[in-house]
């Protein structure tokens, strides 16, 4: 029996993505070829592997049960065929691609970029922002690492803790807020509220917290970068709840004043997120430990 190791890859691409177009944007062929990718595959192994169930292609119970197996054996395989080398920074070009919140790239960026000249001069970074919805592009190989304080859900994507921060309130010097020797949750939720999110969300886990205290805040507006947010703060009497790791340079700079949450809420996490595809990369194993290091510098571990 003749075995054709394209079709390995093939088959883990459809078993992680769920559809033909998907695999075929994974591996970077064309929907038909995938498609006879997948005929191939069906004949091969005498079982349908994906059916369709209205619009969408679901697998059947002999690929669920392969699909980590597959997964396992083309690892194995690449290995094999592309063994590790050592790495060589003096001459090592590539671009890596990072997504991270705007706010990490402000306060870690820097620091990461340096650390990276310093080693590898021939080594590009390439930061993009976040979308508004979450996107596939590091399971796809397009992005190598995200940053942000969202833990992914993908079995095939890594995630690491590489710090947390307590939440702080941020406003104007003047403020009312700011006349007070302390800042009560009552005073907290009568003031005007803006919010950072990238999807344009108004709530999120602090009136979660306010509404079990009987209290509810008012937000005004959404913004989707903690840099816009504190514009709007600067020259108003609205206030934002941010990380203190990233907010308290940014606010120093801008003469704005940090203020404690006056509720009760665990810290902020960053993690740090790649594909597993990476897991045995050297030059990516390289960055992560230096974006790792960086990350680490901007907050507390």
């Amino acid at each position: 029996m003749q075995l054709d190791l394209n079709l390995l890859a093939a088959l883990d691409a459809l078993l992680e993505e769920g559809s033909v177009a998907g695999a075929a944007a994974r591996l970077h062929v064309t929907a038909p070829a995938m498609s006879r990718s997948l005929g191939r595959i069906r004949r091969t192994t005498g079982d349908q592997i994906l059916v369709r169930t209205g619009r969408t292609m679901t697998p059947t119970p002999y690929a669920l049960a392969v699909r980590e197996q597959v997964h396992e054996l083309l690892q194995q395989v690449q290995g094999v065929l592309a063994p590790s080398r050592e790495l060589d920074l003096a001459t090592l070009e590539r671009t890596f691609t990072l997504r991270w919140h705007d706010s990490l790239v402000a306060l870690s960026g820097p620091a990461l970029l340096a650390a990276v000249r310093e080693r590898a001069p021939g080594v590009r970074l390439r930061f993009v922002a976040e979308a508004s919805v979450d996107t596939p592009e590091l399971r796809r190989g397009e992005v190598d690492l995200e940053a942000n304080a969202n833990h992914p859900g993908a079995r095939d994507v890594r995630a690491e803790q590489v710090g947390a921060s307590p939440l702080v309130v941020v406003v104007r010097q003047g403020h009312p807020l700011t006349r007070g020797s302390t800042v009560t949750a009552e005073q907290y939720a009568a003031a005007e509220h803006v919010t950072v999110s990238r999807r344009g969300n108004v709530g999120n886990a602090l009136d979660e917290v306010l509404a079990r205290l009987g209290l509810t805040r008012r937000v005004v507006a959404t913004v989707p970068t903690q840099a816009a947010a504190l514009e709007f703060v600067r020259g108003s009497d609205l206030l934002i709840s941010v990380p203190e790791a990233t907010a308290r340079a940014a606010a120093a700079d801008l003469g704005l004043a940090v203020l404690p949450l006056p509720l009760d809420l665990p810290l902020a996490p960053v993690y740090l997120s790649w594909h597993q595809r990476y897991d045995t990369d050297p030059a990516h194993r390289w960055l992560r430990g230096l974006a790792r290091s960086a990350l680490a510098l901007g907050g507390d571990t």
